[in-house]
């Protein structure tokens, strides 16, 4: 399979590379530092991106692949709307390419929960809600402008992310998040998005995710 990863040089997004080559897919890498990739040079192609606010920029790294894998987001509590900016120019790309299958992190406070959640539960996503207001509000807009587009999307939703190691003993819900799920890591997550990729169930759908 042909893939594409955006934010490939980021926790979830090492981790679709990485998980990626190793199944044997052919796998372009668009990165502004190609020495963070976390695997050698050989085994990828490298799109060197100075802006990937730049659609034009980015069609030659989405034209002919079978997926876009996107790990890319804010890396703190101030998001300035990067990932809605960011997945609106990969979007751009790929309708003008006609490429169709995009997979996204978002977060799992994005989409609705569980109604029978304990009330511990409840009462953290409030707190953390709170603090990461505006990372959440970028999250929402990012996924109000996938709904908006022509491709066939699907966004995974984790709660928690940790550096443990890759499991594959994770649960799924879509358009929900799992009851009680509380952390999962980068690299289940990453796992998860690449096995949706060929799941029509997954298509246009929020997916939770989480141990």
């Amino acid at each position: 399979m042909r893939i594409t990863v955006f934010g490939a040089t980021g926790g979830v997004g090492q981790e679709i590379v990485r998980q990626a080559v190793a199944a044997g897919h052919e796998v372009t890498a668009v990165v502004r530092d190609p020495a963070r990739l976390p695997v050698p040079l050989s085994d990828v192609q490298v799109h060197a991106a100075a802006r990937i606010d730049d659609p034009e920029a980015l069609r030659e790294a989405v034209a002919g692949r079978d997926a876009v894998l996107s790990g890319l987001g804010s890396r703190g509590r101030k998001a300035d709307g990067v990932a809605e900016r960011l997945t609106r120019s990969v979007l751009q790309a790929m309708e003008a390419e006609g490429t169709r299958r995009l997979l996204v992190v978002s977060a799992a406070p994005v989409g609705p929960r569980p109604a029978d959640d304990p009330l511990v539960d409840r009462m953290l996503r409030k707190v953390v809600g709170a603090i990461l207001k505006e990372v959440y509000a970028d999250l929402t807009r990012m996924e109000a402008a996938l709904a908006r587009s022509a491709t066939d999307w699907t966004s995974v939703r984790p709660p928690k992310l940790t550096n443990g190691p890759l499991t594959g003993k994770y649960r799924t819900a879509f358009g929900s998040s799992p009851r009680r799920g509380r952390t999962i890591s980068r690299a289940d997550v990453a796992h998860a998005m690449l096995a949706l990729i060929d799941d029509p169930a997954a298509v246009k759908q929020g997916v939770g995710v989480a141990y």
